[in-house]
């Protein structure tokens, strides 16, 4: 019986539409709106323009599937619409929109990105053979995990020992004293 890949990579393209900003703080509304399984290379690309609203190929980024993370995968395909999260930055050199970083099917790790408050994470649903793909994988890494109560030792953590401090240091003295004096 052959091993199982422990790891599996699939390029994802993401489609990111642009459109006018409706306060005078945000002149653009960026939002992530599609994937593109197996899509070839591409660099904010142009796909599609109605008006002042543009679509762009924004990157091809690889999707890497771990078999440690075969229970977010879990979770995520259990939601009402599985997704896969894009992370985009600021561009800092001016050349594109923004950078886009990192596409997963966690939402644990989307929900990392997001909470440090420097990145822009979007969730975009996945197409019906990405489900599928994303959940053979989950399906045939997944362990349950089994529960194991935990047991209270029968010390009694209610009595009380004046003078003696933590019962598991040897000392016959008060722990409490005043710290002797060293002569040098």
């Amino acid at each position: 019986m052959a091993k199982a890949a422990s790891q599996i990579e699939m390029p994802i393209g993401v489609v990111v539409r642009k459109t006018p900003g409706v306060t005078r703080w945000a002149q653009w509304n960026w939002r992530a709106v599609a994937v593109l399984p197996g899509a070839g290379p591409a660099d904010w690309l142009e796909m599609r323009r109605e008006g002042e609203a543009v679509e762009y190929h924004a990157a091809t980024l690889p999707l890497t599937l771990w078999s440690d993370e075969a229970e977010a995968y879990m979770v995520n395909l259990s939601d009402g619409q599985p997704s896969i999260y894009l992370v985009l930055r600021d561009a800092l050199d001016g050349t594109q929109p923004m950078d886009a970083v990192l596409v997963t099917a966690s939402p644990f790790e989307g929900q990392d990105y997001a909470d440090t408050g420097e990145e822009l994470v979007e969730k975009i649903p996945m197409t019906d053979g990405l489900i599928a793909w994303v959940r053979d994988f989950a399906l045939e890494h997944h362990r349950n995990e089994v529960f194991v109560k935990r047991r209270r030792d029968k010390k009694r953590t209610d009595l009380v020992e004046d003078g003696k401090g933590d019962v598991r240091i040897r000392q016959d003295s008060d722990v409490f004293r005043a710290p002797r004096r060293i002569v040098q």
